[in-house]
Order: structure tokens, then C-alpha cells, then sequence
């Protein structure tokens, strides 16, 4: 019987390199990972409503269009139970994606088909038209805010998987909630607004408007202070007020929604802050919640925004 082989000192090398190489990437995942825990680095931008098993979590993408479908089922006089059976159909259809292909010619955040009447490619890639036309066909199903979501999105979508659209309710009804205001403060957010790419005021005015009506066109654009020894060359952020109207019971609600929908679109729109009533939301702060506004309180009658500069 011959003697078993021993290893090779090439061999036994080989493996110490890889271990030391193994080593070296652990330990340097370790220190990012320690660095941005300490620094309270947020990541890349992100969106939350609820808690625990009760939460979902989305991309700023998402986000602004998922306020776009509300804010156009609002705007049309619509109850929260149509904006939520949308936002269910958008999430199966789409994920709240505006893409540009599906199947055969199906487009857009419904998967509309330009070929079945919905509409032009470039009128339907457009979120508000498209929700408008989701809406539309919502209003001609009888008593649909009564009906099972599914069958209601159903009858609106025709889909060859129907079911589907139900295991979206739970999420659809947790943004809705958010996005109609119903919920205050509820919406979660961090975005990227880093300076030098500024927010361009007029942009803001007309999204809200597309989105809201002439009703919520901001008053006036201010600018504020720049920071504290900031080089002349840096210029003073520009604020908006946004009116917030009905007064009364209902002007708490509208308020966080309009609140809430500058949050979902603040990192297209590079909305740096927004505050209403005691609360401010700030894009930097890592946590994306919503915190007390002590000097930045409003007084309910307006949502006070200010765009990155």
C-alpha cells in the first residue's frame, strides 16, 4: 500500500490567499458598514407607511406616482375606496412603475393598451392621464366602492388574472390612507436633494396643479436665508406656500395630503422641507419621519415647502 499523498506547499499557499483575500472583504464590509451606521448615512432614498408586519416599503419612484394616482382620484371629487382599489391595480399591473413596455402593447403604470382604445403611447406613459382613465372607467362600474376590490378593478381592467390585484389590498390601503390624508404624518421618506441640483419653483407650481387644481396654486415664492457663512456664490432656498383649502373639518385632511404628496414627489421634485401644522419633514434627516416644526409650525390655512438649492 502506498503512502497518502500530502499536500503540496503550492496548495496550502493557495488556500492562505484566498482565506487573507476572504478575510480582507469581510472585515472591509464590516467597516462600511460601521462607518455609515456611525455617520447615519441613509442609504439610498426610501419610503415607508406602517409598522411591523403592517408596513410597506418603497423606492421615491414609486412613491411619486403612487401620489399622483391619489391625488387625480381626489381631484376628481372620488372616495379613498377608489383611490385605494387604483393603487391596488397599479401595484399588480406596474409595481407603481411607468414602464414602457408589457405584454403585446401594454403600457404605462395600468398596463394600458394603446390598441384597445386607452389612448395614445405617450398619453397613456403620462401618470396623470392614465389615472384619469383608470378613474374614468372606475366611475362606470355601478356601486363599485361596495363591491370585492378585485372584482371592481376587474371589471375596469379585464385582466386574464383577476385574482391577483387581491393580495394588494393591504399595501393599497396603507398608501391611501397616507395619501388622502386620513393618515397625518404617516408617510416616511428620505430623498436626494443635495445641493446644486436646485428645485425649480415653477415645476412645483404646475405639477400641483396637474395634480390638484388652480385652487392649490402656491401664492408666492419667497426666498429664505442661506446658511450661515455660505459663500456668496450659494443661493438663498426658495419657498413656497400652498394654500389649503376647504377650511373646516375637512382642511386637516387636505393639508396632509397635499403635505404628504410633497414628500412622495420630493425627490423628482428636489423638495428639500415641508412642514405643516406642528410637523416638519426635512430630506436629510435619516430617518424620513415627520418631527415637531416649533418655528416652522404653520397655522393649517398653508403647506410651507422649501425646494433644494
Amino acid at each position: 500500500m502506498s503512502e497518502p499523498t500530502r499536500p503540496s506547499r503550492p496548495a496550502r499557499h493557495g488556500r492562505a490567499v484566498r482565506f487573507t483575500a476572504g478575510l480582507a472583504v469581510l472585515l472591509g464590509l464590516v467597516a462600511y458598514v460601521t462607518v455609515h451606521y456611525v455617520t447615519g448615512s441613509k442609504g439610498a432614498p426610501r419610503c415607508t407607511i406602517g409598522s411591523g408586519s403592517n408596513r410597506y416599503e418603497f423606492t421615491p419612484e414609486q412613491a411619486s406616482n403612487a401620489a399622483t394616482i391619489a391625488a387625480v382620484g381626489t381631484g376628481r371629487g372620488l372616495p379613498e375606496r377608489a383611490v385605494t382599489i387604483a393603487l391596488a391595480t397599479a401595484l399588480q399591473e406596474s409595481g407603481l412603475r411607468n414602464i414602457e413596455h408589457g405584454d403585446r402593447d401594454s403600457l404605462g403604470l395600468f398596463q394600458q393598451r394603446p390598441s384597445m382604445g386607452w389612448g395614445t403611447p405617450e398619453q397613456i406613459l403620462d401618470p396623470v392621464y392614465s389615472s384619469g382613465k383608470f378613474y374614468e372607467g372606475l366611475e362606470k362600474v355601478p356601486g363599485y366602492s361596495r363591491l370585492p376590490l378585485t372584482v371592481a378593478a376587474q371589471k375596469v381592467q379585464r385582466s386574464g388574472f383577476p385574482q391577483a390585484y387581491a393580495k394588494h389590498e393591504p399595501d393599497a390601503t396603507l398608501l391611501s390612507a397616507a395619501l388622502t390624508g386620513r393618515a397625518p404624518a404617516a408617510l416616511a421618506c428620505t430623498a436626494d436633494v443635495q445641493e446644486g441640483r436646485p428645485g425649480d419653483p415653477s415645476r412645483v407650481r404646475a405639477e400641483l396643479i396637474r395634480a390638484f387644481g388652480e385652487e392649490t396654486a402656491p401664492k408666492g415664492v419667497t426666498a429664505g436665508a442661506g446658511a450661515a457663512g455660505a459663500a456668496a456664490a450659494v443661493p438663498p432656498a426658495v419657498e413656497l406656500s400652498v394654500p389649503v383649502r376647504p377650511t373646516g373639518a375637512q382642511r386637516d385632511q387636505r393639508g396632509w395630503e397635499l403635505a404628504q404628496w410633497a414628500v412622495a414627489r420630493a425627490d423628482d421634485l428636489r423638495i428639500a422641507e415641508v412642514s405643516y401644522g406642528d410637523r416638519t419633514w426635512i430630506a436629510d434627516d435619516a430617518s424620513g419621519d415627520w418631527t415637531p416644526a416649533g418655528s416652522r409650525s404653520t397655522d393649517g390655512s398653508t403647506v410651507r415647502l422649501r425646494l433644494a438649492r
